[in-house]
């Protein structure tokens, strides 16, 4: 003989007694005088159903209940009745200009002793809140605060050329008070992103404890229902101002129902209002958007008895968090791979690190005025931002012992390297250096020459060079062929005083004085 099923009001004791008194399924059975098993199938029925503790206000009647814990039992129908394809009147409901109406009289015409119109409404409910639950969130008073941009936007134009371009605007939510918050930005990049949130927790004057945005790419760089990759900036700005960000699940606006309906009242009574207006900067536009979300937030709701800014005020504000002493400042980050050349490129220009870090990849913090470089959380360089593009920032302490060395030649002081080899050397130098368009692109080929002087001696590479400059020769290959063939020679015989060559086309070394 099948077991009777409880009534209603021991079921819902039993749901008490698992949720609010953490009771194990032997300690229930004990207290409610049933069976373990029973216990278990009705706490199945119950998840099936996504029934917890406390029960949701429209379930205190207890045929409700019932409906959902029993949808086929005893009672939900007749026998001989045809109970309705829920899953086919579903799909039908979507298409445009269906009613449950229309598909209960196809109903009862394919089935004259078919169920009546209220039962048919009731038990689709049901069935579709066991298919598709929708969980009733909670918001505590200054926990969340929900952002997003709002679909429609609003023209700006240029006062100078009269080009009109779309303002996005930017919509949020408290979520116990439903206090809102709106601004006009040029687009939805990352920077009016920042910028918009860095405002509004100007505009609330704390911080709340989450922030719930959409799967933008501002916000986040991996859209994944578990683990989200946020941006790096943004998570920069969430940990400057100590909140944390929880993005919504793609495709579930349910998740973020606050700032859903916030923006549409955003579209409708700011957007809506403000469309014969004309404006000319974002500034302009803005002033007028603050002026429109006053009266949003100080208008009483129906229902509530109390306006946004007074539950704000009441629920919200007390528990928000301090603002740090100063906002923070927008910076992008981006990751790089070290040149052979020990540089890393951003915008155009290119910025030393140390050259221990050839080839690693580092993170580089771009702000307005400077340019930081990390490496595995390290910070390894800081130059000032460039204002050219093209151009090399380079600090002397990240450049190879030989590199620096390179690096503190000049003209004046590649001659006087040159005049302790020989006069003619010092005259080949200042002929290369002359024949280029900068002086510095002749350093290669003097070093070049005076690297001669360990193998060949410095008598010979002098002679070397005066034959080079007799014959208007000008790069290191042709003395080194000179010394390799011992062209030289014929110039050794010559007096270690004479004076170097004298050549219109020849500065001198005072020129480099």
């Amino acid at each position: 003989m099948p077991t009777k099923r409880l009534s209603m009001r021991r079921i819902r004791d039993l749901l008490r007694l698992k949720h609010a008194q953490k009771l194990s399924e032997r300690e229930i059975s004990a207290a409610l005088g049933i069976s373990k098993g029973a216990v278990s199938g009705y706490l199945s029925r119950a998840r099936a159903a996504g029934l917890s503790w406390p029960l949701p206000p429209e379930l205190d009647d207890d045929d409700a209940l019932e409906l959902l814990l029993f949808p086929g039992g005893v009672g939900s129908r007749r026998p001989g009745r045809v109970v309705p394809d829920w899953a086919h009147v579903d799909r039908e409901l979507r298409r445009p200009g269906v009613t449950r109406a229309l598909l209960w009289e196809e109903y009862r015409a394919a089935h004259p002793d078919g169920y009546g119109y209220a039962w048919f409404c009731g038990h689709y409910e049901a069935w579709k809140g066991r298919v598709r639950p929708t969980m009733r969130q909670t918001h505590l008073g200054g926990e969340k605060v929900f952002v997003d941009f709002a679909g429609d936007t609003i023209d700006v134009a240029d006062p100078r050329s009269g080009e009109v371009r779309p303002a996005k605007l930017f919509v949020a939510a408290m979520g116990a008070s439903s206090y809102i918050y709106a601004e006009a930005c040029a687009g939805e990049g990352l920077e009016d992103w920042i910028g918009a949130h860095v405002n509004l927790f100007a505009f609330l004057g704390g911080v709340p404890k989450l922030v719930v945005p959409d799967n933008l790419k501002a916000a986040v760089t991996k859209a994944d229902r578990y683990e989200p990759g946020l941006n790096r900036t943004y998570a920069e700005m969430a940990a400057h101002y100590g909140v944390a960000v929880l993005p919504a699940r793609p495709r579930k606006p349910r998740d973020k129902a606050k700032v859903e309906a916030a923006v549409l009242v955003a579209q409708r009574w700011i957007l809506a209002r403000l469309r014969n207006r004309r404006f000319f900067s974002l500034a302009e536009l803005n002033a007028a958007i603050r002026t429109l979300l006053a009266e949003i937030n100080t208008r009483v709701m129906r229902g509530y008895g109390a306006s946004r800014a007074d539950l704000f005020t009441g629920l919200d504000r007390p528990h928000l968090g301090p603002l740090p002493e100063t906002p923070y400042a927008f910076a992008r980050w981006k990751r790089c791979k070290v040149a052979p050349d020990y540089h890393v490129e951003v915008d155009a220009s290119y910025y030393s690190v140390p050259f221990g870090l050839i080839g690693e990849h580092v993170d580089v913090r771009v702000c307005a005025r400077t340019v930081e470089v990390f490496h595995r959380g390290r910070r390894v360089a800081s130059h000032a931002l460039s204002p050219g593009l093209r151009e090399h920032v380079t600090i002397p302490e990240h450049m190879p012992s030989a590199h620096r060395r390179f690096g503190e030649w000049t003209p004046a002081r590649v001659i006087a390297a040159a005049e302790t080899v020989g006069p003619s050397v010092a005259a080949f130098c200042e002929a290369v250096m002359t024949a280029r368009p900068h002086p510095e692109q002749g350093f290669r080929t003097c070093l070049g020459v005076l690297a001669l002087v360990k193998p060949y001696g410095a008598r010979r590479v002098d002679a070397a060079c005066r034959r080079a400059v007799h014959i208007q020769a000008r790069s290191v290959s042709s003395v080194r062929s000179i010394l390799k063939n011992g062209l030289d020679r014929g110039f050794l015989e010559e007096t270690p005083d004479t004076p170097p060559v004298s050549h219109g086309n020849i500065r001198g070394q005072g020129y480099y004085h």
